[in-house]
């Protein structure tokens, strides 16, 4: 375990910088400057981070109180888990590299032990005492209660390796539930009809352009030939148009010193890409060469590429719209895991910075041909940039490009043409992009349906009604791709549509693995899996709707499920978030159906089913919900273990608990067939 601090004063011959044991020896050097001196050991009250930043910065853990300083109290052992936290997030797998990082999450989850130390409880006890883990939310921010939550989660997918738990899954999603919104209005997901109808029409003018490349490369080179040729010299083909005095080379003049019958419908037809402009760019009944048009339909064809390739990255990374637009063409990587194997990632900076981000984002593997296509259009405008004597030569620059350039063919209408390669287009919202491209989208496949309607409100109910309604288009935006990705990795299964399962294949299962677990070492972009978690357990806690469902059973009738739900209106949210906050209603999946008790099960029910469906001869549990939309799963359950015990030795332990597993089945199945809808 090695720091990670980068700074002028670390470095792998100090004292601090292999850590030999975890947790920590008490009097470790943390801390140590430039000269060697250690300035803070594991077990002080106060580590001071100044020599790593050449400013004052210290962590005050509270348990000695410091002279003219006002800070949170904690008992000794609190303090202690304290700063096996922090010592983790310098030396453990997911280490931070910047110390006002770890200055900030230390502040942000200081509260948590402060409420154990008042409480009169170890921190990590918090999950066995679910009405003190209760007051959490109420002492933070709303936006501080969504970088806690990101951190907690974290830090219970590693509570191997740090060696405590201090919330569990369900006292996760239970202060997920807790946490007030800080947004008046939360970004719409977007019905997997129509997010599904958005993305097979980008892909399709992907795999439409990836298939025409050759042709589009080769009608491109033509048409830069033709303006030299046409004008003379590169440096009066690139002069401002209203400086050229003559018309274009594809103007189709048929007299006079500008003689040339050329025109563009020709030239686009010669090297079949024709039938591309007028399926992507042009109304079928006009005229390719009418003014206005000819050879600027091709710049408009790259142009579309460049914003329909960012579209789709958004699709499956859950980037902000900024971060694909400053990609360099170097981006995508395909990397090895040692425990899960390969997977895809899109990188934003070339270079080491101080941010603790990687800036590396997870994808799906067919992003690849999004990068490609945006890789060659910024390949064509390079080519067309070495030939404008205006533009200032930047090898850097030339040899990895920004994915999304300025155009720069002597044809287009381009502006800032002299300033440097990194000045570059802002990027436009969704909206623009569907106004300025009509033959992108079918606009009456984009209105709203009533089956549109309910599964945007499924997930999130507060929809703008005089934007969001029946008949009215549905307004995509960047951010909501990002939103609805979230939601569609982690819970593909909450909107029940096939569609999208089968769309999302493995890149749900790999990003959701990466962003939901500790399965890297790689620092993955924190703003995107926290966006992740916080749709994983808001999933989580819409589940409890379901219960009011005749989807889920009680292995003791109506009344028992009756008695638990008692308390809750299924048609009101918010009073399902507030049996989510107050632990009046629990929620756990299991492999047949759910449980509802509060706290710890100590029969490890959520992934063994004999107590839950009484294979101990006992009856089940009073918790026990079975799921009736698991039978066809249940059954291939009953069915692998049945192949197993066959091959399993009578009178043995595995083969008592293997009929005991078959047993809580059987049971199961008889509950889930007397309670079948009427």
């Amino acid at each position: 375990m090695h720091l990670r601090v980068r700074s002028e004063a670390v470095s792998p011959s100090q004292s601090n910088y292999t850590l030999p044991s975890w947790p920590p020896p008490l009097d470790f050097p943390v801390v140590v400057d430039c000269r060697g001196n250690v300035v803070s050991r594991f077990s002080d009250s106060v580590w001071d981070l100044t020599p790593w930043v050449l400013k004052p910065l210290r962590l005050y853990f509270g348990d000695i109180p410091v002279p003219g300083r006002r800070a949170f109290s904690l008992t000794p052992p609190n303090a202690h888990l304290l700063r096996r936290v922090a010592a983790w997030w310098l030396w453990g797998s997911q280490a931070v590299a910047s110390p006002t990082t770890l200055k900030t999450r230390f502040g942000t989850i200081s509260p948590l032990f402060a409420l154990c130390s008042s409480e009169g409880i170890s921190a990590d006890r918090l999950h066995r005492f679910p009405h003190v883990a209760d007051k959490l939310p109420s002492m933070l921010s709303s936006s501080g209660g969504d970088s806690l939550l990101t951190l907690l989660h974290e830090l219970y997918e590693h509570r191997d390796e740090i060696g405590f738990t201090l919330l569990d899954r369900e006292s996760l999603r239970r202060f997920s539930s807790a946490l007030p919104s800080h947004t008046e209005h939360q970004t719409a997901y977007i019905p997997p009809r129509i997010w599904l109808y958005q993305l097979s029409r980008l892909r399709e003018f992907l795999t439409d352009f990836s298939e025409h490349m050759g042709q589009v490369e080769a009608c491109f080179r033509y048409c830069l030939d033709a303006y030299a040729d046409y004008y003379g010299s590169n440096e009066r083909a690139f002069s401002p148009a209203e400086s050229r005095r003559r018309r274009s080379p594809f103007s189709g003049t048929s007299s006079g010193a500008e003689a040339n019958p050329v025109r563009f419908s020709t030239v686009a037809h010669q090297h079949g890409i024709s039938e591309q402009l007028f399926k992507w760019i042009l109304d079928p009944s006009d005229s390719i060469d009418v003014a206005g048009r000819s050879v600027v339909a091709l710049s408009s064809y790259l142009t579309l590429a460049g914003r329909v390739g960012i579209a789709y990255l958004l699709n499956f990374s859950m980037m902000r719209v900024e971060e694909p637009w400053n990609l360099r063409t170097n981006c995508f990587r395909r990397e090895e895991d040692p425990r899960f194997g390969a997977f895809y990632t899109v990188a934003g900076r070339t270079s080491k910075t101080l941010d603790d981000d990687d800036a590396r984002w997870i994808t799906a593997p067919s992003t690849e041909l999004a990068v490609d296509v945006l890789r060659f259009v910024a390949k064509l405008r390079m080519i067309s940039a070495a030939l404008d004597p205006d533009v200032p030569k930047d090898d850097h620059y030339f040899a990895n490009p920004y994915l999304v350039v300025r155009p720069y063919e002597p044809w287009a209408s381009t502006r800032n043409s002299s300033a440097t390669l990194n000045v570059r287009p802002q990027y436009p919202n969704y909206q623009d992009v569907i106004r300025s491209y009509p033959r992108l989208f079918d606009s009456d496949k984009l209105k709203i349906t009533r089956e549109d309607l309910n599964a945007a409100r499924a997930v999130t109910p507060r929809l703008d009604p005089s934007r969001y309604e029946v008949g009215k288009a549905w307004p995509l935006s960047w951010h909501q791709l990002r939103r609805t990705g979230a939601v569609n990795m982690f819970a593909s299964g909450e909107v029940s549509d096939a569609s999208v399962q089968y769309q999302l294949k493995h890149a749900s299962r790999a990003m959701s693995l990466y962003y939901g677990h500790g399965y890297s070492s790689a620092n993955f972009d924190a703003r995107a899996r926290s966006e992740y978690i916080k749709a994983m357990y808001e999933a989580m806690s819409r589940d409890i709707g379901a219960l009011f469902t005749e989807r889920f059973v009680s292995p003791y009738g109506h009344g028992r499920k009756a008695a638990i739900l008692n308390t809750i209106d299924s048609r009101d949210a918010a009073a399902l978030l507030g049996a989510a906050k107050s632990g009046g209603v629990a929620w756990r999946e299991t492999l047949l159906g759910g449980c509802t008790r509060r706290g710890h099960c100590p029969y490890g029910g959520v992934d063994n089913i004999v107590r839950c469906a009484g294979g101990d001869g006992r009856g089940s549990c009073a918790d026990a919900f079975f799921d009736t939309e698991k039978v066809p799963g249940i059954k291939n359950l009953r069915q692998a273990i049945s192949v197993r015990l066959a091959g399993t030795k009578p009178d043995s332990p595995d083969y008592d608990s293997l009929s005991a597993q078959i047993r809580a089945i059987d049971n199961a199945l008889d509950v889930i067939s007397k309670h079948e809808p009427k």
